[in-house]
């Protein structure tokens, strides 16, 4: 199968697309033929070789945690699915999912909504569960809570707009670029907040929920920011920044917490649901052709995407 990999860690010019073997599924997986993907600030991190602690030295790596497309094979104790079915997910691990063919767990696979197309699909997973489950699960957002998403226009901060609300956040503002200030309102904020301009961790004690989807400010910095009881939840914080946050965390009313998504099947069935519905959309920055992952790397990695990035893969 032709796939986007790479052998060693470094910039976006280690990423090769080529053949590489096409994966087996086990008893308890599906191998989709993909259809679309994605790129995510995860995939560029590991691509770098900044979480390489934990990926470890085994390549050829293949990036990617988004994948739409239709069943090509079930393993012998799959039961929610068959060849040829339109499925969506987020693969285990760290990657896969940059490639003609991936696998999925079944537990963690849904099927697309109707409404939706392969790409509009390939750009829900990890943003979706990201954001639903920072806001819901670490943030123990409340009917009626004042809720702050920095980075409101990115890939994770699009859909944590819209959940804000459907959780019912009383008040929801969101930072990001002028740019993209209306798209922000449009997704449901009532406040938007220019980041060149505007200094949110300067409003004291406003917030009863910071999320920060972007990881570009801190707990310590963003604390006086929120109110009594109040909770920072941050996707991937500078390690300095993590170790003193959860210290000083400890010992006030103010909590911190980090995320990292899970591909929990009800979760995905939930989203699911909202997207059919029409109380959740996905927001498609650009669209790439598989062959210029590369180029898509060094655009996530500019941080000026409002919305997902897509691969396109095959019809």
């Amino acid at each position: 199968m032709k796939a986007i990999y790479f052998e060693h860690y470094g910039p976006a010019d280690v990423l090769h697309y080529g053949e590489q073997p096409t994966p087996t599924p086990q008893a308890d997986q599906i191998l989709v033929r993909v259809h679309a993907s994605s790129v995510n600030p995860i995939d560029w991190k590991v691509r770098a070789g900044s979480l390489k602690l934990i990926t470890g030295q085994n390549f050829p790596k293949i990036p990617g945690r988004d994948v739409a497309g239709t069943v090509a094979a079930v393993g012998e104790n799959v039961t929610r699915f068959q060849p040829g079915d339109r499925v969506y997910g987020m693969p285990d691990g760290v990657g896969g999912a940059n490639a003609e063919y991936a696998l999925l767990p079944e537990q963690a696979a849904a099927f697309v909504p109707e409404k939706l197309s392969f790409a509009e699909a390939a750009a829900v997973p990890l943003g979706a569960l990201t954001a639903l489950q920072a806001l819901r699960d670490k943030g123990q957002l409340l009917s009626g809570d004042r809720v702050l998403i920095n980075g409101a226009s990115g890939g994770v901060g699009t859909f944590a707009v819209q959940l804000a609300r459907l959780l019912g956040a009383g008040e929801i503002t969101g930072v990001c670029g002028p740019d993209n200030a209306e798209l922000v309102r449009g997704l449901g904020a009532d406040r938007v907040l220019n980041h060149h301009e505007q200094d949110f961790t300067q409003e004291l004690s406003r917030y009863d929920l910071i999320f920060d989807a972007v990881a570009k400010s801190s707990y310590l910095a963003s604390k006086a920011a929120l109110r009594r009881n109040g909770r920072y939840v941050t996707t991937a914080p500078e390690p300095r920044d993590l170790a003193a946050g959860a210290l000083v965390s400890v010992f006030s009313t103010k909590k911190m917490s980090m995320l990292l998504a899970s591909n929990y099947g009800p979760d995905m069935a939930l989203i699911s649901a909202w997207l059919q519905a029409g109380a959740l959309r996905p927001i498609i920055a650009h669209t790439f052709p598989l062959a210029e992952t590369a180029e898509a790397h060094r655009l996530s990695e500019a941080g000026r995407a409002a919305g997902k990035i897509v691969l396109t893969v095959s019809e």
